[in-house]
This record gives C-alpha cells, structure tokens and sequence, in this order.
C-alpha cells in the first residue's frame, strides 16, 4: 500500500480530522455522546459514523483511495449539515461547511483516481 504523497496539498487536514473526530465518537467521550443525545440519533449511529470516520481518515492516506474515500466523506458530511442547520449550531456549521469544501476540492481535483478504482 502507498501512503499518498498528495496529502500536503488536499486530504492530510481531513485525514488528521476524521481520525480524530472518528476517534473521540468510538472512545464515547462525553461531548459526542451528549451531542447524539441533543440530536435524538442513537448512539449505534454515533459509533457507526465513528467507524466511517476512521476507515475514512485512513483511506484518505492511501494514493488509489484518497479521491473515492473523499468522496464518500463529503456525502457524509452532508447529513452533518443537515443537523447543524436543523439544530441552528452555527459554529459547528461552518466548520462542517469547510471541511466539505475541502472534501469536495481535492475529490474533483482528483477525479480521475475514482474513475480508475472502477475500472479496475
């Protein structure tokens, strides 16, 4: 497996994010569990988008991944829109809206490497 040498410019931010982000909803740390809580989504859901965050975060490293596994992410992130609007949590919304920017840039940047993972 090759680590992406792309990172630099488009998905290592992302990556160290969903890692992170993904990391803290597996270990129940207090504030994503509340957060579920206040959204009324059941916590199987907040450990099955801790899940995705970190097969994301990890798929993001790796060259013939990193495009489709941004892809993938910024869908994702739509639903995150969706509750921070819901829940008119502005600050959340803006950061959720900047990382789905970034998401979106490196996987149309990179296009091709989707196209690719289907055709093999």
């Amino acid at each position: 497996i090759k680590i992406s040498s792309k990172l630099s410019n488009g998905s290592r931010t992302p990556s160290i994010i969903f890692l992170l982000s993904g990391g803290a909803k597996l270990a129940s740390l207090q504030f994503e569990i509340l957060a579920f809580e206040r959204w009324g989504y059941p916590l199987w859901f907040m450990y099955f988008i801790g899940v995705v965050e970190v097969v994301g975060g990890i798929c993001l490293m790796i060259n013939w991944l990193a495009a489709l596994a941004s892809a993938g992410l910024a869908a994702m992130m739509v639903g995150a829109l969706v509750t921070h609007i819901k829940f008119n949590e502005l600050g959340m919304l803006a950061v959720a809206t900047t990382i789905l920017i970034m998401l979106v840039f490196f996987a149309v940047r990179n296009n091709q490497d989707i196209f690719k993972f289907f055709k093999k």
